[in-house]
């Protein structure tokens, strides 16, 4: 067992999101939105931390992390789950952040997706985009979404992941997951080659540039449900991010492709809840003839107008949903409206509904923070070091094989620091004293 799954261990039984290490510094959770550290957990050294963290990296990635100082990979722990890995290097040495992926795929109804939602997992073609910042769901979100459509529909999907999160098993549909680096180069790679695969849907992790996006529109025009995520926080957000990302001589194309390949937009974020954990709050884009002749004209500034009188197809914008999680009583005010992208709609809304803003509150770090995490089990658990001549670490592709193991800061030998040289009465090395005797002073 790794000296590293005892943190797992404490970060699943907490219900923490994401678990950061970092060197020099003491291990800490995502808690509910908030960052805690870990009572009890010790101090790791810059070596001790890569020590732990070549413990459980694969051999390609520490050759990536050698060479380029950063690296993804999944991490499968038997009876809790995936771990998302993420090393890098920073001015303290090397250090990780790790985001716990449920080996239980959370289903739709859990999730409470809406039937505008379910809709779009029926759709025989069109491009369908997840939308959000860091941490917000997203892949939750279309985890749900694939597994819904594995259990309702006959077909082929092929996910194309960096790296594989959620783990899907074949129900009515066959399911091919394919991870960017250990099964294909590149997502525009894979994304091209599915083409060739026979697939009836496609999901694109992520749509990171220029040759992916255009690929997926295309896939999605040739008759292929495609499903992908950006990193926006809007609908509207959404549809400028993907036409300012080609040169202006192709925006015109790209809008009319676009306007008859999207069919649906979900945008979301992640919200404290009152009492403990977090909520989603959705913004829905349903795609029709009204809101695919304005992205077709460039004009998606009129798209939220559009989607206030859409109600009808289950389009809803993100204050609407902020503000129906109020009136539940499952957020704050001040959380709703620190979420808001609108702020003074956002306003105007809680205004109306008879909710006042407490402004002493609107800052994430002042609002009701995350219970501290409970102690480590074990005061003392990372690797610790015999004498400086005793056995070497384990071997590793990284060269450590000839160095020792790196003892816990508390129990390094501490040299005693070195007394100052006595002065020589001139002043020593002194440069103001030198100047006086020179001067006579």
């Amino acid at each position: 067992m790794a000296w590293i799954d005892s943190l797992f261990k404490r970060m699943c039984e907490l219900d923490a999101s994401d678990l950061h290490l970092s060197s020099n510094r003491q291990p800490m959770l995502r808690l509910h939105g908030d960052m805690v550290p870990i009572e009890g957990a010790p101090i790791l050294e810059p070596k001790q931390m890569r020590q732990i963290l070549m413990e459980i990296c694969p051999e390609k990635n520490q050759a990536q992390f050698t060479k380029e100082s950063d690296t993804d990979f999944a991490y499968q722990l038997p009876g809790m789950g995936r771990f998302r890995c993420n090393y890098f290097e920073d001015n303290t040495g090397p250090g990780a952040v790790f985001r716990v992926i449920p080996e239980d795929i959370l289903t739709v109804e859990q999730l409470g997706l809406s039937q505008a939602i379910l809709d779009m997992c029926y759709l025989s073609k069109g491009l369908v985009l997840v939308t959000g910042p860091t941490g917000s769901g997203k892949s939750t979100t279309l985890a749900a979404m694939i597994d819904h459509i594995n259990k309702s529909r006959s077909d082929h999907i092929i996910t194309i992941e960096d790296p594989i999160e959620f783990v899907h098993k074949d129900h009515k549909c066959l399911l091919n997951q394919r991870e960017v680096g250990e099964h294909t180069e590149s997502f525009k790679r894979a994304l091209r080659a599915a083409l060739r695969e026979d697939p009836d849907i496609v999901l694109v992790g992520e749509m990171r540039d220029l040759e992916t996006i255009e690929i997926a529109i295309e896939t999605a025009e040739t008759g292929h449900l495609v499903f992908g995520t950006l990193h926006t926080s809007t609908a509207a957000s959404t549809v400028d991010r993907i036409i300012d990302q080609f040169p202006a001589d192709r925006q015109s194309q790209i809008r009319t492709m676009l306007s008859s390949s999207l069919k649906g937009v979900v945008a979301q974020t992640l919200c404290k809840k009152i009492g403990g954990g977090r909520v989603a709050a959705l913004e829905i884009l349903v795609v029709n003839s009204g809101i695919s002749n304005q992205i077709r004209e460039g004009k998606t500034h009129q798209i939220p107008s559009q989607m206030q009188m859409g109600a009808k197809l289950g389009m809803r914008l993100l204050n609407d949903s902020l503000a129906e999680l109020v009136k539940d009583g499952k957020v704050e005010p001040e959380q709703a409206y620190l979420k808001a992208i609108d702020k003074e709609g956002m306003k105007t809304m809680l205004t109306g509904m008879g909710k006042s803003l407490d402004m002493s509150k609107l800052s994430e770090g002042s609002l009701p923070s995350a219970p501290m995490a409970s102690p480590m089990p074990d005061k003392n658990p990372a690797p610790a070091a015999p004498p400086m001549a005793a056995q070497p670490a384990p071997s590793s592709s990284l060269g450590m094989a000839e160095e020792p193991s790196a003892p816990l800061p508390s129990e390094a030998p501490q040299e005693p620091a070195p007394e100052p040289e006595a002065q020589a009465e001139s002043g020593g090395d002194d440069p103001f004293e030198r100047f006086k005797q020179q001067r006579g002073f």
